[in-house]
């Protein structure tokens, strides 16, 4: 009976897969080759949230994500982290179900599931959002960096084509609230890859037509979708640092967390070691041991958020190193 009711709520719970069709979502198709890249992230997504959904335990979802290919195993744990965070903020059935999943192997992902309970802040009423669980105060932001990418992703037309912000955001609780909307648009520009079909050429095209105080956090997004989820030979990776300009720092910066994110969770593949390279001028490990290096030890002083003050550590030290000037 319990298992029964477990594939239903999987049933009830999860997204239809012809939701991550580029023609579903109108998406540009740069090749057949991008095309089934990005579908299968969206298909490794929602299947790892169909694991969360159906999971008696969260730790129960572990050994059927650790099946999945390495190239996407990242992604599905994002799903779960959403898949569970839609748990938590249900008003029934327990809160406690990412904290639970990052006791184990999630742990490795944290930068992933942090941005799966964004995702989930996009399905879940407001008033729940204090039952979702990321505690961490420097990481926390990247949960809006997953709500700004899901309202792209879905509601393509207002908040890429029409350039819509959320002024004010209300989450965190503590803020700032002025920089939540930075956040999102790093969302938004990670979106962007997706949007364009992994064309960066289109991406930049596409960037340059927002006000020039958002194009900073955009191509940081869309940077950070080059590094983790690829797509981009070479050239297109030059193209793109090139037409970022003056942004190309927080490309570089954006490529180092991409970067961090795989080392961590030992997934690094081809791809990320080449838009580490082209893109930060230096190896995926040496882009974590960065990372790790300048991360700040007080997160919540001062007057700017310690993740933006970490941000512009990385941007400022890579951008010293030779490949990274635009």
């Amino acid at each position: 009976m319990a298992s029964a009711w477990r594939a239903l709520r999987r049933r009830i719970l999860t997204p239809s897969m012809t939701e991550t069709k580029l023609s579903t979502r109108g998406f540009y198709v740069k090749s057949p080759d991008a095309r089934e890249l990005l579908e299968t992230v969206g298909e490794m997504f929602l299947t790892g949230y169909a694991y969360a959904a159906e999971a008696r335990d969260p730790l129960d979802a572990e050994a059927r994500l650790e099946e999945l290919p390495r190239q996407f195993r990242g992604f599905a744990y994002e799903g779960a982290g959403m898949g569970f965070a839609v748990r938590d903020g249900l008003p029934f059935g327990g809160t406690r179900h990412v904290a639970r999943f990052l006791e184990g192997q999630a742990s490795k992902h944290i930068y992933m599931v942090y941005v799966g309970v964004g995702w989930a802040m996009a399905r879940v009423p407001g008033f729940r959002w204090s039952k979702l669980h990321a505690p961490d105060p420097l990481l926390r932001w990247l949960a809006l960096d997953g709500y700004g990418f899901h309202q792209a992703y879905f509601e393509t037309d207002k908040y890429v084509h029409e350039q819509h912000q959320e002024p004010d955001f209300r989450w965190p609780a503590d803020g700032p609230r002025w920089y939540a909307e930075r956040v999102i648009d790093q969302g938004i520009g990670r979106a962007m890859w997706f949007v364009c079909g992994t064309d960066a050429e289109l991406v930049a095209d596409l960037i340059d037509k927002f006000p020039e105080i958002r194009r900073a956090d955009l191509y940081s997004g869309a940077g950070l979708a080059a590094t983790y989820a690829g797509g981009a030979e070479e050239d297109e990776l030059r193209l793109l640092r090139f037409r970022a300009g003056q942004h190309a720092p927080m490309i570089a910066q954006a490529g180092a967390f991409a970067a961090t994110a795989r080392v961590e969770a030992g997934l690094v593949v081809p791809h990320t070691k080449l838009a580490t390279r082209i893109l930060c001028g230096t190896t995926p490990e040496a882009a974590a041991a960065l990372c790790d290096r300048v991360r700040p030890e007080d997160p919540v002083g001062g007057e700017m958020p310690g993740y933006e003050v970490w941000r512009q550590r990385i941007a400022a030290e890579l951008n010293e190193r030779q490949g990274v000037q635009p």
